[in-house]
Formats: C-alpha cells, structure tokens, sequence
C-alpha cells in the first residue's frame, strides 16, 4: 500500500505502512525559481555544463525543472534526496519532457553511491523507449532484460509535453520497471548492493519537469 502525502514541506514526514515507509516531495513548499530543499546535485564525468535544478509553478501546482538545454551529448545531470539512502525501494516520478533535440529524456536513479555510480531508467520521448542502465566510473552501460537480453530497453510511447509516470522497484538484484501503470521488463543484476540515494535525471539538452517524486522504502 502506497499513501502520499502533500509536503507543504518540502520533507514530508516518513510514515511506516507495515514495513515500508514512503515519503513523497511535490515542491509545494519550495520557493519558485530556486533550487528545492532536500536535493543535492550531481554531475556525471563533469561532461557539458551542469544541471540547472529550480522550481516552477503552473497555476497552483509547484514541480521541479532542468532548464539547461546544453546539446553535450554525453551530458547527464542528477539530483537526488539528501537524507534518504536504501537499497530496496520502490520509487516513481511523474515527469513531462519539454523539449531537447538530441535528447528529450526523463531518468529515475536509484542505489546512488556518487554522481559516477549508480543505477538508472530513463524514458525518452524522441526514441520512444525506457532503457535501465548501470553508471559506473562515469560510463553508462544499458543492461539486458531478463528472458530477453540486450535489446536497449523497450519501446514504448512517451508523449511529449504530457505528465507520464515511471516506476523502478528495486528487491536485491531484481529491478522492476514500468511506465504509466504498465509493467515493461525486469532486469537483473548486481554491481550496486549497498544502500544509496535516489531521485531524478536528465540527458544532454532535455529540458524536463518532474513532481510528486515517490520513495517507498523496505
């Protein structure tokens, strides 16, 4: 069971259900135009200019944007929980893709050990497909899919300029992904078991929004 609760802080109280907690982060508290409180800032393998990480409001709703639209190629910034560090959880993010001409990604991370090595899923609406990759030292590599092997993720449809949800759910060395409530693979593997931080990603020039980042912890 998933409950979520509005964060007129931007921290919301963890609640325990069972054996889970989950804490949810919509920026309704942040201040528009600047940074949210909560998240720290990475910069994988320091390529291209680093993210720029504000908040912005639609009518009354508040969410979380990267706004620098640097055409690097190779270019991937983070942000993630400062006070969060897990290693099974279950995590999703609404995300809406904007615009980007060589990229207009979305990405989850999870297991974040530093800005060079973690897990990541990320969606791109000019591929149409969600790809779940390892970062290590920097590189990223896609992983195969159980029982189907490397086939660089799935397709599937990701609008652009419409909220869509992404979901990981990381149990030991099994990571089960979807989009919009739609199961897509499961992948297996074991390079990154120690606890880590988790939040959101972007991918060269994609300018993109997220909210209502949910972490459920086992």
């Amino acid at each position: 069971m998933r409950i979520n609760y509005p964060s007129l802080l931007i921290l919301a109280t963890a609640t325990v259900v069972g054996y889970a907690a989950s804490r949810t982060f919509d920026f309704g508290g942040d201040t528009v135009g600047q940074p949210p409180k909560g998240f720290v800032f990475g910069h994988t393998a320091k390529v291209g200019a680093p993210g720029t990480w504000v908040v912005q409001a639609e009518g009354s709703n508040r969410y979380l944007a990267q706004n620098k639209a640097d055409s690097t190629n190779s270019r991937f910034p983070v942000a993630v929980v400062s006070d969060i560090s897990t290693a099974d959880v279950d995590v999703s993010v609404r995300f809406r893709p904007v615009s980007g001409r060589v990229d207009r990604a979305a990405g989850l991370v999870w297991r974040y050990q530093d800005e060079d090595n973690y897990y990541l899923v990320r969606a791109n609406a000019l591929e149409d497909n969600v790809v779940l990759y390892k970062v290590e030292r920097g590189r990223r590599t896609d992983l195969p899919l159980k029982g189907a092997g490397r086939t660089y993720g799935k397709a599937a449809k990701v609008p652009a300029g419409q909220w869509s949800t992404l979901r990981v759910v990381a149990t030991g060395p099994r990571f089960e992904v979807s989009l919009n409530g739609v199961a897509l693979y499961e992948v297996e593997d074991a390079t990154f078991a120690a606890a880590g931080r988790v939040g959101v990603w972007t991918k060269a020039d994609s300018v993109t929004h997220f909210d209502d980042l949910t972490v459920v912890t086992r």
